[in-house]
Protein backbone atom coordinates (compact mmCIF):
# COMPACT_ATOMS: atom_id res chain seq x y z
CA UNK A 1 0.00 0.00 0.00
CA UNK A 2 1.33 3.20 -0.95
CA UNK A 3 2.22 6.24 1.52
CA UNK A 4 1.09 9.35 -0.79
CA UNK A 5 -1.40 8.67 -3.65
CA UNK A 6 -0.79 12.17 -6.28
CA UNK A 7 -2.41 13.14 -8.96
CA UNK A 8 -0.98 14.74 -11.90
CA UNK A 9 -3.17 16.66 -14.06
CA UNK A 10 -1.48 17.87 -17.01
CA UNK A 11 -2.28 17.88 -20.71
CA UNK A 12 1.21 17.56 -22.12
CA UNK A 13 3.23 14.04 -21.82
CA UNK A 14 6.39 15.02 -21.58
CA UNK A 15 5.70 17.10 -18.54
CA UNK A 16 3.86 14.51 -16.81
CA UNK A 17 6.49 12.00 -17.79
CA UNK A 18 8.92 14.45 -15.96
CA UNK A 19 6.86 15.06 -12.97
CA UNK A 20 6.67 11.51 -12.93
CA UNK A 21 10.10 11.03 -12.71
CA UNK A 22 11.00 13.88 -10.28
CA UNK A 23 8.49 12.16 -7.22
CA UNK A 24 9.43 8.57 -7.96
CA UNK A 25 12.77 9.54 -8.00
CA UNK A 26 12.25 11.98 -4.39
CA UNK A 27 9.53 10.05 -2.86
CA UNK A 28 10.42 6.23 -3.47
CA UNK A 29 8.62 3.34 -3.88
CA UNK A 30 5.89 4.84 -1.09
CA UNK A 31 4.22 6.94 -3.75
CA UNK A 32 1.26 5.82 -6.13
CA UNK A 33 1.05 8.21 -9.03
CA UNK A 34 -2.22 8.95 -11.31
CA UNK A 35 -1.76 10.49 -14.84
CA UNK A 36 -4.65 12.62 -16.28
CA UNK A 37 -4.94 14.75 -18.77
CA UNK A 38 -8.03 16.79 -19.04
CA UNK A 39 -10.58 17.94 -16.26
CA UNK A 40 -13.35 15.67 -17.25
CA UNK A 41 -10.39 12.64 -17.07
CA UNK A 42 -9.28 14.55 -13.57
CA UNK A 43 -13.22 14.82 -11.96
CA UNK A 44 -13.78 10.95 -13.07
CA UNK A 45 -11.09 10.12 -11.02
CA UNK A 46 -12.12 12.06 -7.95
CA UNK A 47 -15.74 10.45 -8.57
CA UNK A 48 -13.84 6.96 -8.32
CA UNK A 49 -11.66 8.27 -5.04
CA UNK A 50 -11.75 11.41 -2.98
CA UNK A 51 -8.66 10.62 -0.61
CA UNK A 52 -5.99 11.49 -2.99
CA UNK A 53 -2.94 13.09 -0.68
CA UNK A 54 -1.98 15.58 -3.50
CA UNK A 55 -3.09 16.86 -6.91
CA UNK A 56 -0.79 18.58 -8.87
CA UNK A 57 -2.81 20.95 -11.37
CA UNK A 58 -1.55 22.17 -14.56
CA UNK A 59 -3.02 26.26 -14.75
CA UNK A 60 -3.98 25.29 -18.48
CA UNK A 61 -6.10 22.54 -18.92
CA UNK A 62 -8.48 21.12 -21.42
CA UNK A 63 -12.09 22.15 -19.72
CA UNK A 64 -10.94 24.73 -17.87
CA UNK A 65 -11.05 28.17 -18.17
CA UNK A 66 -7.57 29.39 -16.29
CA UNK A 67 -8.41 28.83 -12.19
CA UNK A 68 -11.58 27.60 -13.03
CA UNK A 69 -10.21 24.16 -12.70
CA UNK A 70 -8.71 24.88 -9.08
CA UNK A 71 -11.97 27.25 -8.22
CA UNK A 72 -13.68 23.52 -8.76
CA UNK A 73 -11.58 21.51 -7.04
CA UNK A 74 -11.21 23.64 -3.79
CA UNK A 75 -14.92 24.25 -3.72
CA UNK A 76 -15.95 19.95 -4.11
CA UNK A 77 -13.11 18.53 -2.70
CA UNK A 78 -11.64 21.09 -0.14
CA UNK A 79 -9.60 18.60 1.93
CA UNK A 80 -7.11 17.31 -0.86
CA UNK A 81 -4.55 20.05 -1.28
CA UNK A 82 -4.10 21.18 -4.89
CA UNK A 83 -0.22 22.34 -6.39
CA UNK A 84 -1.12 24.23 -9.42
CA UNK A 85 2.12 23.63 -12.37
CA UNK A 86 2.20 26.27 -15.13
CA UNK A 87 4.86 27.92 -17.66
CA UNK A 88 3.32 31.16 -16.96
CA UNK A 89 5.55 32.26 -14.16
CA UNK A 90 3.90 35.80 -13.08
CA UNK A 91 3.66 37.06 -10.28
CA UNK A 92 0.05 37.71 -10.81
CA UNK A 93 -0.60 34.11 -11.59
CA UNK A 94 1.13 32.96 -8.32
CA UNK A 95 -1.24 35.12 -6.43
CA UNK A 96 -4.67 34.39 -7.89
CA UNK A 97 -2.88 30.51 -7.25
CA UNK A 98 -2.69 31.56 -3.63
CA UNK A 99 -5.77 34.00 -3.42
CA UNK A 100 -7.86 30.62 -5.17
CA UNK A 101 -6.66 28.00 -2.73
CA UNK A 102 -3.89 26.33 -3.93
CA UNK A 103 -1.24 24.64 -1.23
CA UNK A 104 1.86 26.15 -3.58
CA UNK A 105 3.01 26.92 -7.00
CA UNK A 106 5.65 24.56 -9.43
CA UNK A 107 7.34 26.46 -12.18
CA UNK A 108 7.63 24.08 -15.44
CA UNK A 109 10.89 25.56 -15.73
CA UNK A 110 12.04 23.78 -11.75
CA UNK A 111 14.50 21.97 -11.62
CA UNK A 112 13.99 18.04 -9.96
CA UNK A 113 15.10 19.08 -6.60
CA UNK A 114 12.39 21.90 -6.16
CA UNK A 115 9.79 19.67 -7.47
CA UNK A 116 10.16 17.56 -5.10
CA UNK A 117 10.67 19.83 -1.93
CA UNK A 118 7.92 21.42 -3.09
CA UNK A 119 5.42 17.95 -3.09
CA UNK A 120 7.46 16.83 -0.21
CA UNK A 121 6.53 20.36 2.13
CA UNK A 122 2.80 19.97 1.06
CA UNK A 123 2.36 16.71 1.49
CA UNK A 124 4.10 17.45 5.00
CA UNK A 125 0.59 19.63 5.42
CA UNK A 126 2.93 22.79 4.85
CA UNK A 127 2.87 25.54 1.68
CA UNK A 128 5.37 26.08 -1.10
CA UNK A 129 5.32 29.48 -2.93
CA UNK A 130 7.77 31.32 -4.77
CA UNK A 131 8.67 34.52 -3.51
CA UNK A 132 6.96 36.14 -6.27
CA UNK A 133 3.44 34.55 -4.54
CA UNK A 134 3.75 37.57 -2.24
CA UNK A 135 3.87 40.59 -4.30
CA UNK A 136 1.28 43.19 -4.11
CA UNK A 137 -1.03 42.43 -6.73
CA UNK A 138 -4.67 42.94 -6.43
CA UNK A 139 -7.05 40.24 -7.51
CA UNK A 140 -10.16 42.20 -8.78
CA UNK A 141 -13.26 41.96 -6.65
CA UNK A 142 -15.27 40.30 -9.91
CA UNK A 143 -12.88 37.64 -10.29
CA UNK A 144 -13.23 36.86 -6.33
CA UNK A 145 -17.05 36.54 -6.71
CA UNK A 146 -16.30 34.35 -9.84
CA UNK A 147 -14.41 32.29 -7.58
CA UNK A 148 -16.57 32.00 -4.66
CA UNK A 149 -20.02 31.24 -7.50
CA UNK A 150 -17.98 28.67 -9.47
CA UNK A 151 -16.94 27.18 -6.61
CA UNK A 152 -20.22 26.24 -4.96
CA UNK A 153 -21.31 24.73 -8.17
CA UNK A 154 -21.12 20.72 -8.66
CA UNK A 155 -18.92 19.19 -11.11
CA UNK A 156 -21.62 18.22 -13.29
CA UNK A 157 -22.83 22.21 -13.44
CA UNK A 158 -19.52 22.79 -13.88
CA UNK A 159 -19.20 20.60 -17.08
CA UNK A 160 -22.75 22.35 -18.28
CA UNK A 161 -21.45 26.17 -17.45
CA UNK A 162 -18.18 25.30 -19.81
CA UNK A 163 -20.33 23.79 -22.53
CA UNK A 164 -23.25 26.96 -22.40
CA UNK A 165 -19.45 29.40 -22.91
CA UNK A 166 -18.88 27.10 -25.51
CA UNK A 167 -21.98 28.54 -27.54
CA UNK A 168 -23.79 24.73 -27.52
CA UNK A 169 -27.62 24.80 -26.89
CA UNK A 170 -29.49 23.46 -23.88
CA UNK A 171 -30.37 20.33 -26.95
CA UNK A 172 -26.87 19.75 -27.65
CA UNK A 173 -25.61 19.67 -24.62
CA UNK A 174 -28.18 17.27 -23.10
CA UNK A 175 -27.09 15.25 -26.46
CA UNK A 176 -23.03 15.27 -25.17
CA UNK A 177 -23.92 14.94 -21.42
CA UNK A 178 -26.55 11.74 -22.60
CA UNK A 179 -29.40 13.22 -20.12
CA UNK A 180 -32.80 15.41 -21.20
CA UNK A 181 -33.13 18.47 -22.20
CA UNK A 182 -35.08 19.49 -19.56
CA UNK A 183 -32.14 18.39 -16.89
CA UNK A 184 -30.21 20.40 -18.68
CA UNK A 185 -32.37 23.53 -18.26
CA UNK A 186 -32.63 22.61 -14.42
CA UNK A 187 -28.96 22.30 -14.79
CA UNK A 188 -29.02 26.10 -16.10
CA UNK A 189 -31.38 27.58 -14.00
CA UNK A 190 -29.23 26.43 -10.85
CA UNK A 191 -26.24 27.54 -12.36
CA UNK A 192 -27.74 31.04 -12.64
CA UNK A 193 -28.55 31.44 -9.71
CA UNK A 194 -25.64 30.13 -8.02
CA UNK A 195 -23.45 32.58 -9.90
CA UNK A 196 -26.14 34.95 -9.73
CA UNK A 197 -26.40 36.15 -13.43
CA UNK A 198 -29.51 35.86 -15.65
CA UNK A 199 -28.21 35.27 -19.03
CA UNK A 200 -25.45 32.92 -21.20
CA UNK A 201 -23.74 36.00 -22.22
CA UNK A 202 -23.05 36.81 -18.35
CA UNK A 203 -22.13 33.40 -17.30
CA UNK A 204 -19.20 33.36 -20.00
CA UNK A 205 -18.52 36.32 -18.84
CA UNK A 206 -17.40 35.77 -15.75
CA UNK A 207 -15.77 32.37 -16.61
CA UNK A 208 -13.90 34.73 -18.07
CA UNK A 209 -12.81 36.26 -14.78
CA UNK A 210 -10.92 33.49 -14.24
CA UNK A 211 -8.91 33.38 -17.69
CA UNK A 212 -4.69 33.08 -16.62
CA UNK A 213 -4.10 35.61 -18.90
CA UNK A 214 -5.69 38.89 -17.40
CA UNK A 215 -3.72 40.13 -14.86
CA UNK A 216 -5.46 42.58 -12.99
Amino acid sequence: MATYEILIADDHPLFRSALHQALTLGLGPDVRLVEVASIAELETRLDEKADWDLVLLDLNMPGAYGFSGLVLLRGQYPQIPVVMVSAQEEASIMVKSREFGASGFIPKSSDLSVIQKAVRAVLDGDVFWPPQAFEAVSVSAEAKAASEGLASLTPQQFRVLTMVCEGLLNKQIAYELDVSEATIKAHVTAIFRKLNVRTRTQAALLLQQLESISSN
